[in-house]
């Protein structure tokens, strides 16, 4: 039966997730699409997404690509028809048709994370799971002054966790870190080719360490002079960090 390959725009409330991949207990934000499709399908639809999220981690634009029978929905429709089965905290925002030879994870140029930090001594309810709560006052503009430090190519082997096998490499290119404070809100937008395991957790984390006047802006310097050698500990919680958005190349028009 001829296929269909469509490119899935997805967002997702990570909290009650155990991350974006499939897992052995079935609650992976792949497990939970996996079984919508095959709803709709009647058999297994294997969901091949941009790249990992950790537990608790949210999305607003990841990415993921599927095939399915050409027939079987009409394209406008798949949305549609994937979120009637899904959990409400899942949602496919877009789906559209794809080139054939698409990958989801292999044609990303970058990634976009944003890291939200809630600066104030009350705890506002809306934002519960959603931002990290910092009662104690931070200094934004040494935040934003070391952020900058971390942009540019560098060995970024003292800011990843240990996954439980060996990075193939841990050199990345963080090509733009923005903060942005409105009110008690503060955010941290992350623009790189990609990121290690916790790395934006882990980079956050030793920021605010920093910008608390608990950890010396030169600690930063010392774990990019010497990748590896020694790591940092400062992981921010995973549910103030969002998955933003996936980037693509633009594709050139061949000339006729």
């Amino acid at each position: 039966m001829p296929e269909l390959r469509l490119k899935l725009l997805i967002a997702y409330d990570g909290r009650k997730f155990r991350g974006w991949q499939s897992q052995a207990t079935r609650d992976g934000v792949q497990d939970f699409l996996e079984k919508a499709l095959a709803q709709i399908v009647g058999t297994r639809v294997v969901v091949h997404g941009s790249g990992r999220t950790d537990a608790g981690v949210h999305a607003l634009g990841q990415v993921a690509h599927i095939d399915v029978p050409c027939d079987r929905v009409p394209l406008a429709k798949w949305a549609t028809a994937i979120n009637a089965c899904l959990p409400h905290e899942i949602r496919v925002l877009r789906a559209t048709r794809a080139k054939p030879a698409f990958h989801a994870r292999f044609d990303a140029s970058g990634k976009i994370y944003t890291y939200r930090i809630w600066a104030d001594p009350i705890f506002h309810p809306m934002e519960i799971g959603r931002a990290w709560f910092m009662p104690i006052p931070l200094d934004t503009a040494r935040l934003n002054e070391t952020a900058q430090w971390l942009t540019g190519t560098h060995d970024f082997a003292s800011f990843a966790a240990n996954r439980g096998q060996p990075e193939l490499g841990t050199v990345r290119t963080i090509k733009a870190i923005h903060m942005v404070k409105r009110g008690p809100l503060i955010t941290l937008r992350f623009e790189g080719s990609g990121f290690l395991y916790k790395m934006v957790r882990l980079l956050t984390g030793t920021l605010v360490r920093v910008a608390q006047g608990r950890l010396e802006p030169q600690f930063i310097r010392e774990l990019l002079g010497e990748p590896g050698k020694r790591k940092t500990n400062c992981a921010a919680p995973a549910d103030g960090l969002y998955l933003t958005r996936v980037l693509y190349k633009k594709r050139k028009e061949r000339s006729r």
